[in-house]
Formats: structure tokens, C-alpha cells, sequence
């Protein structure tokens, strides 16, 4: 059974940095893309960023030149760096990975809180 388990989350004042992690583990298929997404309040998740097996890169507007992805692929985990955290950065964080076959899975999330 295929699981992402993430970590990393926290709270951190406004200007700060965090970096999360995320493992995937349970499948022998090739992850063609692995990435981040965030769901605030009242808010849908949006894509943050992702990053192909092809080494191309995704980021949403909102976070260039403050986070960046990138990917291990020998321990198929990937890390989002995140700087100059804002307030409105604040939201549960979800990992995801597609596999070859079309097979998409998240994890469970991992809440950040950017705050003074």
C-alpha cells in the first residue's frame, strides 16, 4: 500500500523559513511527478509546487523566489524549502505523488501557521 508521510509542519513568525519533507513508500511503479498543495479556510487546495521526473518544475505565482521544490529521487522524497514566510502562507500542507499508470496519492496533510 503506497503511503506519503510528510513532516515539517509548525508555526513560524512572519519572515521565517521551514522546510517540509515528504517519503513516499509502497509501490514499485515510477513516480512521474511528486509536489505540494495547500488547502487554507474556506479556501480549495491549490497547487504550490511540483516537480517532474523530467526535472521540470511547477510553482504557483504566489510563491516564486520564496519556496523551492526539489526531489530525491533515490529515496523517492521531496522536500519544499519555504522563506520569507507570510501570514497568508498559512494552511494545511499536502504531499502528492503520481505514479506511472495514472495511480495519484496524497498524503495526510501537515499544517503550517505563519504568525506573529
Amino acid at each position: 500500500q503506497v503511503q506519503l508521510v510528510e513532516s515539517g509542519g509548525g508555526l513560524v513568525q512572519p519572515g521565517g523559513s521551514l522546510r517540509l519533507s515528504c517519503a513516499a513508500s509502497g509501490s514499485r511503479l515510477s513516480i512521474m511527478a511528486m509536489g505540494w498543495y495547500r488547502q487554507a479556510p474556506g479556501k480549495e487546495r491549490e497547487l504550490v509546487a511540483r516537480i517532474f521526473s523530467s526535472s521540470a518544475i511547477d510553482y504557483a505565482d504566489s510563491v516564486k523566489g520564496r519556496f523551492t521544490v526539489s526531489r530525491d529521487n533515490a529515496l523517492n522524497t521531496v522536500y519544499l524549502q519555504m522563506n520569507s514566510l507570510k501570514p497568508e502562507d498559512t494552511a494545511v500542507y499536502y504531499c502528492n505523488a503520481l505514479f506511472s499508470l495514472g495511480s495519484n496519492y496524497w498524503g495526510k496533510g501537515t499544517l503550517v501557521t505563519v504568525s506573529s
